[in-house]
């Protein structure tokens, strides 16, 4: 069976995150577009090759929608009670499983500008075989887990829940406390961040030789 008829058959969705303030970069990192697309556009347009229900999980919603694809949908991220800082994407991603229905959620950050759409499928052949008991199935890399380019059972959101009401806000505190299978990688590129100038930057450089982009 081909991978994309593999992802079809399985209860997927996706998620955008696109809450961050992007403090190291200095502009908005999912507005910014060096390879001529918004960040942020383009990686939902490679999560719509991989599910036809993708979501952003944005505090800015009017910020984003008129460069999002037409069958992408918002859900307002909201500030918690009492909670005046910003609180990080793990609180983001829960407001917003919160809000699917799927078994499966492919959740992505906003800054990924090298994501493969063929990698992604083939991650998502995967998924059947992943054990019960595991919350999530992630690459990993030198520091940890990689939460925002990966997949999570949606049956873990009361665990999250739960993590958040204790205070917790780190993706790594949390997984390291449950079963998460480790998605092989052959290209760690991929999982490049566009987080501050010098990244931005280099992707100019990269673009241009490739003539791509601005």
């Amino acid at each position: 069976m081909e991978n994309n008829e593999i992802s079809k058959k399985l209860s997927l969705s996706a998620i955008v995150l696109a809450g961050g303030q992007s403090s190291r970069l200095g502009q908005d990192k999912a507005l910014v577009a060096p390879q001529g697309i918004p960040l942020l556009r383009q990686v939902c347009e490679v999560a719509l090759e991989c599910t036809r229900e993708v979501y952003v999980v944005t505090s800015w919603p009017e910020r984003y929608q008129k460069i999002l694809p037409d069958t992408c949908q918002m859900i307002q991220e909201v500030p918690l009670s009492g909670e005046t800082k910003p609180h990080g994407p793990v609180v983001g991603f829960a407001q917003g499983m919160a809000q699917v229905k799927t078994d499966w959620v492919l959740l992505l950050a906003c800054d990924l500008p090298y994501l493969q759409v063929e990698v992604l499928q083939n991650w998502i052949t995967r998924l059947p075989q992943v054990q019960e008991e595991a919350i999530a199935l992630l690459p990993r890399q030198a520091k940890g887990w990689e939460p925002l380019c990966g997949f999570y059972r949606r049956q873990g959101l009361p665990l999250l829940t739960e993590f958040i009401h204790q205070g917790g806000r780190a993706f790594q505190h949390w997984l390291a406390q449950h079963p998460v299978e480790e998605l092989p990688v052959s290209d760690k590129q991929m999982l490049f961040n566009c987080n501050t100038p010098e990244d931005l930057e280099l992707l100019r450089i990269e673009n241009w030789e490739l003539g791509i982009g601005n």
